[in-house]
């Protein structure tokens, strides 16, 4: 699922009028690798395929996902295509996929410039991975301390400490501690025991904990990624009977409110934790304009998806015997009920890319 499976930054004064294409192009200005690596953390917004090796019901391995990923592949990402960090990678001058951790294809020679620990239906709480059985955050720091060794055993300790202290570090999260936890119907939920204001600065608690928890390990560049407009994702625009429809404004403004929150963690993580450099990449608010003007980015449809009906559908119901399912992804912002499509993708971490990431990490 979906967090986006988000340093402040001003958004240029008429950035909405540029031609899409230039967007498309933002992600591809490759100038030689200004990090040595880039290394996931989070959920279904960056995962890899790291669900495809874990027993759970949250998979994409298969048709239609992947569709227009290099060679057709359904890899386990939840896109027709690439993920938000494969186009990272890229622009870095690295690699354009970032291989998943528990794909056995791949080995720590592959990993040593890029690898995702990140799965899909996880979140900050540990309450919300257990949901959908999935991968819990703490689990995906413990892959990472395997790997740091893996990669020490590989290139020795001088090279592989370079790398591992140099690397941007990705964590894009959230988005599933509210909708599949908090806001859902799972008996004794946190819903009764916080309020939402309550459970945002748990979150950001629990944000912080982890952060601390990777500088610990050696961990320097991070970016953290916000929320989207999590209320406009198709699923929450089906399920909006009484609203026409429309976005859910709560969930909204609960992302605004969170991101705020994360705003001023990254900040004071960076003056307490010595040598730290973390930003906060913000898609909320060009994705919110995406949903609302989808024409100015040249797509067709924003309120519902490709895949199947567009309306409720993700993972296993979203699959190649339903007829309905769109011709040309392109058109659309989202690919299923829940995560946007290959170009929403490259839109949003082009420009983030070029606003946030190479200011901070060139």
């Amino acid at each position: 699922m979906h967090s986006m499976a988000r340093m402040h930054f001003p958004l240029p004064s008429r950035p909405f009028l540029l031609l899409p294409h230039l967007f498309l192009l933002l992600a591809a200005t490759v100038c030689g690798a200004k990090v040595p690596a880039i290394i996931v953390f989070g959920d279904s917004s960056v995962d890899a395929g790291n669900n495809n090796a874990i027993s759970t019901f949250l998979k994409s391995n298969f048709r239609p996902y992947g569709r227009d990923f290099i060679g057709g592949q359904p890899t386990g990402r939840f896109s027709n295509g690439r993920v938000p960090t494969d186009f990272i990678s890229e622009a870095f001058g690295l690699k354009p996929t970032v291989p998943a951790y528990l794909d056995p294809m791949y080995s720590i020679k592959d990993f040593a410039t890029g690898v995702c620990f990140a799965s899909a239906g996880t979140g900050y709480d540990n309450a919300t991975s257990n949901v959908l059985n999935v991968i819990p955050m703490w689990k995906e720091m413990e892959y990472y301390k395997e790997y740091q060794q893996k990669l020490r055993s590989y290139l020795g300790d001088d090279k592989a400490n370079f790398i591992l202290s140099e690397a941007l570090y990705v964590v894009s999260l959230g988005t599933n501690d509210f909708l599949e936890n908090y806001y859902s119907s799972v008996p004794g939920g946190r819903r009764s025991q916080f309020t939402v204001r309550q459970y945002e600065d748990f979150l950001v608690e629990l944000a912080a904990g982890q952060i601390t928890e990777l500088h610990r390990l050696g961990v320097r560049k991070v970016s953290l990624t916000g929320l989207p407009p999590m209320g406009c994702l198709p699923l929450e625009r089906t399920t909006n009977f009484f609203g026409f429809n429309e976005c859910v404004q709560e969930y909204n403004n609960v992302a605004v409110e969170f991101n705020g929150k994360l705003r001023k963690a990254v900040n004071r993580m960076n003056r307490q934790l010595p040598g730290l450099r973390m930003v906060l990449s913000d898609p909320y608010e060009l994705f919110l304009e995406i949903i609302r003007k989808p024409s100015s980015f040249g797509f067709n449809v924003a309120q519902r998806a490709c895949c199947a009906t567009g309306l409720y559908e993700m993972s296993y119901m979203c699959n190649q015997q339903n007829l309905f399912t769109c011709t040309d992804a392109s058109k659309y912002v989202f690919w299923d009920s829940f995560h946007p499509t290959e170009k929403t993708n490259q839109i949003l971490a082009g420009y983030l890319t070029k606003e946030v990431l190479l200011p901070a990490f060139s």
